[in-house]
């Protein structure tokens, strides 16, 4: 029989900002992760405005479909901050003043050498029924209401507030609901097309079981599917329903999977370099310094990474690369014979083991029928050759950009897979 997850979660991200392009939601994504764990699935997530008619009309809609409600936002002391007003309005709830609240408030501002004003008096209000929950990192109190059947948390919106309220306050609460365990496995793919991973794996999903959900998400360079199973037994459990089915992916999938791991690209590619004790350098164009930036990102990268040269203009590609003028004239910038030449010379000049070279036109403006925008030459040196490929990239700017970097780290891998295997075949 298929196990099945019963509550019903919804959560709710409050505030204006979270409508405009300027503002991200990430708070959601943390009450998930966590939220997973316990075997828990969240069936909704809405984002409304600061307005208390909407924020009502939500708030009326996720209590009639959902049984737990996780409210963040709208708890600060302003005339917009209405979540906890709303709530207790549309509950038939009244607010009750805490004097201890209000203590606690003022403490805070005391400490930090700053006179409280009389707007933050309402943050020591509380919906009748409700239990405090304690916000040692700021001012605004959550709150844990349970009315009607019928579970509401009420959270700041400040990740550093709401995460460690969650964590100590709420998650502990909720251990006495968890419903079973659940298990993610990911696997990172590149090389490879969304259509392709399909073909090739899509013949397997009928034998991955019924208590694992599966789906493939498809980013610049990389295509992921994700594993998930559930158990009401056990965290091993849920884990041992995944064995089978991620070990015939595997095998099927091969050196395109990066990892199983939540590591990047860049990071797979760090733990390789290291574990060889290989050191890289990187001359780039079109990318303008997304590489290194990507492979200086992981802690520790100054072990193998020895310098990266942005060389925008021809001039530059000259001057700081060695590359020859005369090379420049009769090939063009974008081309596969400065791809390498851009290559050889970062690893000579650097004495880095490999070089990695990047050119090419990532738009929207600069590109002609010979030379399209998206046309992109990578070159690998190291170890006794050259390697360079030519790419179509399609997209905007940046998904151009991130293609190029993420297929110039690939083909690192690759190689550095190869030269592994060469060696465990002469030992």
């Amino acid at each position: 029989m298929t196990e099945r997850r019963h509550t019903k979660i919804e959560v709710l991200a409050v505030g204006s900002e979270l409508l405009t392009p300027f503002h991200l939601d990430t708070n959601s994504l943390f009450l998930t992760r966590h939220l997973n764990r316990l075997g828990m699935q969240v069936s909704f997530k809405t984002v409304v405005g600061d307005k208390p008619d909407d924020l009502a009309s939500c708030i009326r809609i996720a209590s009639e479909r959902s049984d737990l409600i996780l409210i963040m936002g709208g708890l600060g002391p302003t005339q917009d901050d209405m979540t906890r007003e709303t709530l207790a309005a549309t509950m038939g709830k009244r607010l009750i003043f805490r004097e201890t609240l209000w203590e606690q408030i003022q403490d805070r501002f005391r400490k930090r050498g700053i006179s409280i004003s009389e707007v933050n008096r309402k943050q020591a209000y509380v919906i009748e029924g409700s239990v405090p929950l304690e916000n040692p990192n700021g001012t605004a109190p959550g709150s844990w209401l349970e009315s009607g059947g019928r579970t509401f948390v009420l959270l700041p919106g400040p990740p550093r507030e709401i995460q460690p309220m969650f964590l100590s306050l709420v998650l502990p609460r909720l251990q006495e609901k968890r419903e079973g365990f659940q298990v993610r496995k990911t696997l990172k793919i590149a090389g490879l097309t969304e259509s392709k991973t399909e073909d090739l794996i899509s013949d397997l999903y009928p034998g991955i079981g019924p208590d694992i959900d599966l789906t493939v998400l498809a980013s610049p360079g990389q295509i992921e599917v994700h594993l998930t199973a559930f158990s009401s037994l056990s965290e091993e459990a849920a884990k041992k329903k995944l064995t089978r089915p991620v070990e015939a992916m595997a095998e099927r999938l091969g050196e395109n999977i990066f990892t199983q791991a939540e590591e990047e690209l860049e990071a797979v590619i760090g733990k390789l370099l290291r574990g060889n004790q290989y050191t890289l350098a990187t001359a780039e164009s079109c990318t303008g310094g997304l590489l290194s930036h990507r492979i200086t990102n992981v802690p520790g990268s100054s072990a193998y990474f020895l310098e990266g040269v942005q060389s925008y203009s021809n001039q530059a590609k000259t001057r700081l690369l060695d590359v020859p003028a005369s090379l420049l004239e009769k090939h063009g910038a974008v081309s596969p014979q400065v791809a390498a030449a851009m290559a050889e010379n970062i690893r000579t000049n650097s004495g880095a083991t490999f070089g990695l070279g990047i050119t090419g036109i990532a738009g929207p403006t600069g590109g002609t029928e010979e030379k399209p925008v998206g046309l992109v030459y990578i070159a690998l040196a190291g170890m006794g050759n050259t390697q360079t490929e030519k790419n179509l990239f399609l997209g905007d700017r940046e998904t151009i950009k991130q293609r190029s970097t993420q297929k110039a780290l690939d083909m690192l891998r690759r190689r550095l897979l190869r030269s592994l295997r060469d060696q465990r075949e002469e030992e």
